[in-house]
């Protein structure tokens, strides 16, 4: 039995955020959530509260044994791009691309 989470539209890009998911790929829950709370980058705040939100979906299954999961699949997939426009010298304009994520974490028992 699987668990899934999804989270969309997440303000990291996915470069960033595909840093983090590559630490904790295949790994047991409870590893990967020491792992995530001991890394000092962003994106591992973010991807720890998708995997709990993962963890709390598997323990609505009753035939899931919560103990014994771990990461099947964990992917960051590039979402939409913000688009904004800074002023800059001699009346131009200077473009920022800010890049959204989305992230997907699928829990399976070992």
């Amino acid at each position: 039995m699987e668990a899934k989470a999804i989270a969309r539209n997440i303000r990291i890009s996915p470069q960033k955020a595909r840093l983090v998911a590559d630490c904790v790929r295949g790994k047991p829950v409870d590893e990967a959530l020491n792992t995530l709370s001991s890394l000092p980058k962003k994106g591992a705040r973010i991807i720890k509260k998708v995997l709990e939100s993962a963890l709390a979906n598997a323990d609505q299954n009753p035939n899931i044994d919560v103990d014994s999961l771990y990461i099947k699949r964990i992917y960051v997939d590039k979402g939409p791009i913000l688009k904004r426009w800074k002023p800059r010298a001699m009346g131009r304009a200077y473009g920022i691309r800010h890049r959204l994520s989305h992230i997907t974490i699928v829990l399976d028992e070992a």
